[in-house]
């Protein structure tokens, strides 16, 4: 059995104005990035992980520094990267993109998971290469509590795969920066969700710039 604490990293400078990140743009946490990361640190620091998993963009591995540095085992996966945007990665969003990206949205409610945004990956292609990584987690048998770090959209993917659940839904799972996912991994081979976008390690934290518009 293994127990698997799903995370989001922490907010960004990116996170905070607005912008498409995705896998191209290796940003840094920002201030109130750092004091979330803090947060979830003080709040699981006496949680026995046996295994850290991130992305291999910085801002996973900041978000989880502290884990690192107190010296548990960590390695970074290609495979939990944040879904390619392609060309709307790092800029402002105009009303056009805005409309584009209500279009591939809905697109995806309905099923077609191939579309992909220009220059971009689709939820198929990100899902193929998450499945590879998820296999390398499940083969390790001696690593039963595991921290894994990773970014918004991806994570709704990963959740699908995890729970066995159509693509087309991954949007029933809502995330913010450093919520808490939590899975049990049974020996039936299934997993079962214990937390939802968890955030009660954040109580206390003042955000001081809330996006009205939830963004990848």
């Amino acid at each position: 059995m293994k127990k698997i604490y799903l995370i989001r990293h922490g907010e960004t400078y990116y996170n905070q104005l607005g912008l498409v990140q995705g896998s191209g743009i290796d940003s840094d946490l920002n201030e109130l990035g750092w004091q979330q990361a803090k947060a979830f640190y003080q709040a699981y620091k006496n949680v026995a992980f046996d295994k850290i998993y991130t992305s291999t963009l910085k801002r996973t591995h900041q978000t989880v520094w502290d884990f690192i540095v107190k010296g548990t085992p960590w390695q970074q996966l290609a495979g939990l990267n944040e879904m390619g945007w392609g060309h709307r990665e790092g800029r402002s969003i105009t009303p056009h993109d805005d409309y584009e990206y209500q279009q591939i949205l809905t697109a995806w409610r309905n099923g077609e998971m191939h579309i992909r945004p220009e220059g971009g990956e689709s939820p198929l292609d990100v899902l193929e290469r998450q499945k590879v990584a998820l296999q390398h987690i499940l083969e390790n048998d001696d690593e039963n509590t595991i921290l894994i770090c990773m970014h918004g959209r991806a994570m709704r993917i990963f959740l699908c795969l995890l729970l066995d659940i159509p693509l087309k839904d991954m949007d029933t799972f809502p995330h913010s920066n450093t919520c808490l996912y939590m899975l049990n991994y049974t020996i039936d081979g299934n997993f079962v969700l214990e937390l939802a976008n968890d955030t009660s390690h954040l109580i206390g934290i003042k955000k001081e710039i809330m996006l009205t518009v939830e963004r990848p």
